[in-house]
C-alpha cells in the first residue's frame, strides 16, 4: 500500500491545492518517523496505514456532541479474510504537532493490537459503537491495553498521557483544521458513531490468520496489562 496515493488522486483530481498537498508531502516525515518510533518501543510491527484526503467529523446534529477523528483503525474484510489498516487525516499531518501526532498514532496502534486480541480469541461477533460521543470514549479507555503495558519509551508515554487523559482534545489543532481546512471547503465526511461498526460473521473469524509472533508478542502484554490495571485498583 502506498500511504499518498489517495493524497496524490486528490490533487491531481483537483479537490486539494497545490500548497496544501506540498505541505503534507513535507510533513510525511513525521508520520514515517512515528510509525518507526512506536515499532522500536513496543518490538511489534505496525499495521498498514494510509493518509486519507479528508478530515472525519462525528457525532449528532447536537453540536455539543461532534468531534473530529483525526485517524481510525479499521478492520476490512477481504476474501471473507481480514486486514486491519490505520487510516491518516490529512488535516493531521499537515497541522498536527510532532508529538500530538505520535500520540495519535500510538493510540491508533492501542486500537489494533486491542482488536487483534479480540479477533484471534473469537471474542466479538460484532464491535458495536455507542452513539453517544461522551459514551463512546469512556469505552474507547475502558478497554484498550495499558500504554506502559506496550511501550518503553518514556517520552511517547508522556504524549499519550497528556494528550488522552478522557478522550483526546487539542484545540490549537482545532482551530487550525476548521480554519484551513474546513471553512475553506476541503474533503470533509460526516459520520455517526453508531454507524462506525464492523459485523463480521463465524466463517470469517474461523478464517483470520495472525501471525504467531504477534500472539505470543500479546500474551506477554496482556500479562503486563493485567497486573499494572490490578496496581490502579488499590
Amino acid at each position: 500500500m502506498n500511504p499518498l496515493s489517495k493524497i496524490t488522486q486528490s490533487f491531481e483530481n483537483g479537490t486539494i491545492p497545490k500548497a496544501t498537498y506540498e505541505l503534507i508531502l513535507k510533513r510525511f516525515s513525521l508520520i514515517t518517523d512515528g510509525i518507526k518510533r512506536i515499532e522500536k518501543a513496543s518490538s511489534i510491527n505496525f499495521p498498514a496505514a494510509y493518509i486519507d484526503p479528508s478530515i472525519i467529523i462525528s457525532g449528532n446534529s447536537n453540536s455539543l456532541d461532534i468531534g473530529i477523528l483525526y485517524a481510525r483503525t479499521i478492520p476490512l474484510i477481504v476474501n471473507d479474510s481480514i486486514q486491519v489498516v490505520i487510516q491518516i487525516s490529512a488535516p493531521l499531518v499537515a497541522y498536527g504537532l510532532k508529538g500530538t501526532i505520535h500520540a495519535i498514532l500510538a493510540h491508533e496502534f492501542l486500537h489494533y493490537l486491542e482488536l487483534v486480541t479480540r479477533l484471534s480469541h473469537s471474542e466479538l461477533l460484532s464491535d458495536e459503537i455507542s452513539s453517544n460521543l461522551f459514551e463512546n470514549v469512556y469505552s474507547d479507555n475502558t478497554r484498550l491495553l495499558e500504554p506502559r503495558s506496550v511501550f518503553n519509551d518514556a517520552t511517547l508515554l508522556s504524549h499519550i498521557t497528556k494528550r488522552f487523559p478522557s478522550g483526546f482534545r487539542d484545540y490549537k489543532l482545532e482551530d487550525k483544521v476548521i480554519k484551513f481546512w474546513i471553512e475553506q471547503k476541503l474533503p470533509a465526511s460526516k459520520i455517526s458513531l453508531d454507524t462506525n461498526t464492523i459485523k463480521l460473521n463465524a466463517v470469517q473469524l474461523s478464517n483470520i490468520k495472525f501471525d504467531e509472533l504477534l500472539l505470543q508478542q500479546l500474551e506477554i502484554i496482556k500479562t503486563k496489562n493485567s497486573k499494572l490495571r490490578t496496581k490502579k485498583l488499590y
